[in-house]
């Protein structure tokens, strides 16, 4: 009886291990998932410093920055929708620096409806907000419609590249002069997903199945063999 036992109880020990510490590495990854979500909440609410000259894309990521100068009144529409607002666009904005440089803001949300009344020049403004760079695009995101306005993805290069700026983008938290429909869209953690707590659970419970299966196994040999 105990010959015929011991494969399964191998069976059971060494699957149940298996389970338990991809539940445990999980657990690991929860909090080191955990911890960057944290630094990057407090880094985009840090204090903003001036635009840096020569923003690194990666070590400059979301950092808080502060810009004046004025709206020149150019921007791009990139295709957008809100659960609250519905089909709208996301308006990117060349702001001219006191210092005469040429900035990309991303100042937001507007509605179909409202962008018929925008007026987007500003002689005197003030941003803060996030440094990023967008990369929305894909094999199948179509050209920008240049005669509609209409872009489809928020890449910092080619907007640059046609509004003849920096490729450097703001998403602005706070942005004066409002513009009335215009709503800021600022960075947050809220989209970053920390799903490994699921992901744990998972694997705790098949090594818990996995026990139990391994349990009647052998209660069903030893009656077998009584």
């Amino acid at each position: 009886m105990l010959k015929r036992m011991i494969g399964p109880v191998l069976f059971g020990i060494i699957g149940v291990a298996i389970l338990l510490s991809l539940g445990n590495w999980q657990v690991a990854r929860l909090e080191w998932k955990a911890a960057i979500i944290a630094n990057i909440e407090a880094r985009i609410h840090a204090d903003p410093v001036a635009v840096p000259e020569a923003p690194d894309r990666e070590a400059d990521r979301y950092l808080p920055v502060e810009a004046a100068g004025r709206y020149t009144g150019e921007a791009v529409h990139v295709l957008s929708s809100q659960r609250e607002r519905g089909t709208g666009s996301r308006v990117i904005a060349v702001l001219e620096t006191e210092t005469g440089r040429r900035l990309l803001v991303d100042r937001g949300f507007i509605s179909d409806a409202a962008r018929l009344q925008e007026e987007l020049a500003a002689p005197q403004a003030e941003v803060t907000g996030n440094l990023l760079w967008p990369l929305d695009s894909d094999s199948f995101t179509p050209a920008p419609d240049l005669d509609r306005d209409l872009w489809f993805s928020r890449d910092a290069d080619p907007i640059a590249e046609y509004l003849d700026t920096e490729a450097i983008m703001i998403i602005a938290r706070e942005d004066a002069p409002r513009v009335q429909g215009l709503v800021p869209v600022p960075i947050t953690t809220a989209g970053i997903k920390n799903d490994h707590f699921g992901y744990a659970v998972t694997w705790f419970s098949l090594a818990f199945v996995w026990a139990v299966m391994t349990v009647i196994l052998v209660w069903r040999i030893r009656q077998q063999t009584a």
